[in-house]
């Protein structure tokens, strides 16, 4: 059976804008949630993309699901796919990936696997999956979800999330969440950039990021917590 939803409301443009200005790495100096799972992986490199999530649950070798969506997605979506735990099929090739490219889609996610490789670099929509596959995904009017609850790289996402993916993972976030993470993170670039100038000028990176006194305060209170046993020994 078929479930069949509306499209989400897109993430405002500024917001995704000021998104595609972090990075997933330095988000995830400060946060855990939302990070699908590291065998998600991208296949083109120095690639970055923020969107807004269109589900779609895409079990077994169905893929009618997929050629719906492909139908109804718009410029700056991303398509992000549950396979529903399937590891033997392709969900998609080269003729959706180009497909996506004319719909203007931002970037497709898939928990699960995809095939002509070549292609989909080629057509320049980027993608994560978990690997390739050579057997394709069938027609058969069984099964799929469009715009509803899914779970992908054990993360659950829901239609109108923001998405923020480059090589590095993909990150899943709640709309309300997104200006905020995005501005913690670009202080944190910025700050990152000061460090990199002090250690142009000489300094120790331990020095800098306060790690030595850290350490050296947990040594001295390791020391004076044996000197204590010690001296309450019995004689």
């Amino acid at each position: 059976m078929y479930l069949i939803n509306s499209l989400p409301a897109q993430v405002p443009p500024d917001d995704l804008a000021l998104l595609l200005k972090a990075e997933p790495a330095t988000i995830g100096h400060f946060r855990s949630a939302g990070f699908l799972r590291a065998d998600i992986r991208a296949h083109q490199q120095d690639v970055r993309v923020a969107g807004t999530a269109v589900t779609v649950r895409m079990p077994g070798i169905d893929g009618g699901i997929l050629h719906y969506a492909m139908g109804c997605v718009r410029p700056g979506d991303v398509l992000v796919i549950d396979r529903c735990g399937e590891a033997v099929t392709a969900a998609l090739g080269g003729a959706m990936a180009y497909a996506a490219k004319q719909a203007g889609v931002a970037a497709i996610i898939v928990d699960g696997l995809v095939t002509d490789l070549g292609e989909l670099r080629q057509h320049g929509v980027p993608v994560w999956s978990k690997g390739p596959s050579p057997v394709t995904t069938r027609l058969l009017g069984h099964d799929g979800g469009f715009c509803c609850a899914i779970s992908c790289g054990g993360v659950a996402v829901q239609p109108g999330d923001a998405v923020l993916a480059d090589e590095n993972g993909v990150l899943i976030l709640a709309p309300q969440d997104v200006r905020a993470e995005a501005q913690r993170a670009i202080e944190f670039q910025t700050n990152e950039q000061a460090t990199l100038a002090r250690l142009r000028a000489g300094e120790k990176f331990p020095d800098i990021v306060g790690s030595r006194a850290v350490i050296d305060r947990a040594i001295a209170a390791g020391r004076a917590y044996a000197a204590a046993q010690t001296q309450g020994e019995p004689s």
